[in-house]
């Protein structure tokens, strides 16, 4: 089965239909494994290199600083232990990895339903192409004015023509990306998908179960 959607133009003139595939645009809603996704995403994103000095490797002496007996002060062995100020830490944060196994299939499985939602909730435009005049930022605000997408728009084009980069890295509500990069944060986070036709045929391809 196919889905049809409604094909504009940068003027949001309706210059035709495209099919597009159910099994990837008709997806059922999986909240699950979305969120899976998210968290997978993030946790790749993490460097892991917050780190805290154990009592082995904070500056100090290793000396006893007095007799064990007698003193009448509590027993020390060293100014590093965690007890004193300065001294080492216990059971700190060290260097990690927060990333997890996700299959290929799960992430491609979130994928197509977080797209397929957008689609049902009519914030995925379908652009016969995206040949912008010149590479201004203010031509590029203008057309997603036009199209009604002026909260923020995740716009997949195949390839990405030049102007289109230059045009769209000063608007801080869009993003640029082929197919092939599209990932689970910035679908959700972005309000509308905008995309080539040329961008869902590929995408079809790389989401393809």
């Amino acid at each position: 089965m196919e889905s049809t959607v409604k094909v504009y133009d940068l003027a949001k003139h309706e210059v035709g239909e495209e099919s597009l595939p159910a099994e990837v645009f008709g997806a059922a809603t999986n909240r699950a494994l979305v969120h899976e996704a998210v968290k997978h995403y993030l946790a790749e994103a993490r460097s892991g290199t917050h780190d805290t000095k154990t009592r082995g490797e904070v500056q100090g002496a290793g000396r006893k600083l007095w007799k064990q007996k007698k003193t009448g002060q509590a027993r020390i062995g060293s100014i590093r232990s965690p007890l004193w100020r300065h001294g080492g830490t216990v059971h700190g944060p060290t260097p990690r990895s927060y990333a997890f196994n996700f299959p290929k299939k799960k992430r491609q499985g979130a994928l197509r339903a977080a797209v397929s939602e957008k689609l049902r909730e009519g914030r995925v435009l379908l652009l016969k192409n995206i040949e912008l005049k010149s590479h201004k930022t203010a031509d590029l605000a203008k057309s997603l004015e036009t199209l009604g997408v002026v909260k923020g728009a995740l716009i997949l084009d195949e390839p990405i023509s030049r102007n289109l980069m230059l045009a769209a890295r000063n608007l801080p509500r869009c993003k640029v990306l082929r197919s092939a990069s599209l990932n689970i944060v910035d679908l959700l986070k972005y309000e509308y998908l905008v995309m080539s036709t040329s961008a869902a045929k590929a995408l079809a391809e790389v989401l393809a179960a």
